[in-house]
């Protein structure tokens, strides 16, 4: 499968991650602290660019499909996202490792992108189960993908240590395929 894929629809681009992106992210990088709830650190153009180098890793092995991604209206860069933890055998792929500019938090960005992304993993791809894993105490996120229509299937404790060896426990949702084409239908009909 070919990582090389490019979504879009009305605001949202997604655009295959490469290593030039370390540049129109870092600004975004400086706006926010994946740390505080995931065990990534991007406080640091190095670090930055660790983190993407670990994404495009991933995407060689087959296990990542990350992103830059762009607002159309402006052309850009807001922020990045991947498929990740892709396991072809079962057809399950979690969607995660999302930070976008606080500019464009709750304008119904996100709700956007993971349209895509989901439209995405069932339709074209054809897995059978998207996850999400969301750390506990991070009620925006888990409200976000609440409203998405995933259901919480359960919470795996202390499995992620975090900024100053917090060990975080990790919400795990799911959407099901049987269920997307419902789910696409009341949370997303805007999009259609």
């Amino acid at each position: 499968m070919s990582s090389a894929i490019t979504l879009e629809k009305n605001l949202v681009k997604l655009v295959p991650l490469k290593e030039t992106h370390v540049e129109p992210l870092w600004p975004i990088a400086q706006q926010v602290d994946l740390y505080q709830y995931g065990s990534n650190d991007i406080s640091t153009k190095n670090k930055l660019k660790a983190y993407l180098m670990t994404a495009l890793n991933e995407a060689q092995q087959g296990k990542a499909i990350p992103f830059a991604i762009y607002n159309t209206s402006t052309n850009a860069c807001v922020g990045s996202t991947r498929f990740g933890h892709i396991d072809h055998k079962n057809k399950v792929l979690h969607i995660g490792w999302t930070w976008i500019a606080p500019a464009v938090r709750g304008t119904g960005f996100n709700h956007q992108m993971k349209f895509l992304m989901l439209s995405h993993a069932f339709e074209k791809m054809g897995f059978e189960k998207v996850e999400f894993r969301i750390d506990e105490r991070n009620i925006r996120s888990r409200k976000a993908v609440e409203k998405l229509g995933a259901s919480l299937e359960g919470t795996l404790r202390k499995n992620i240590i975090t900024k100053d060896n917090f060990r975080r426990n990790s919400c795990c949702y799911g959407i099901l395929k049987q269920e997307w084409a419902g789910i696409k239908q009341t949370k997303f009909k805007d999009f259609i």
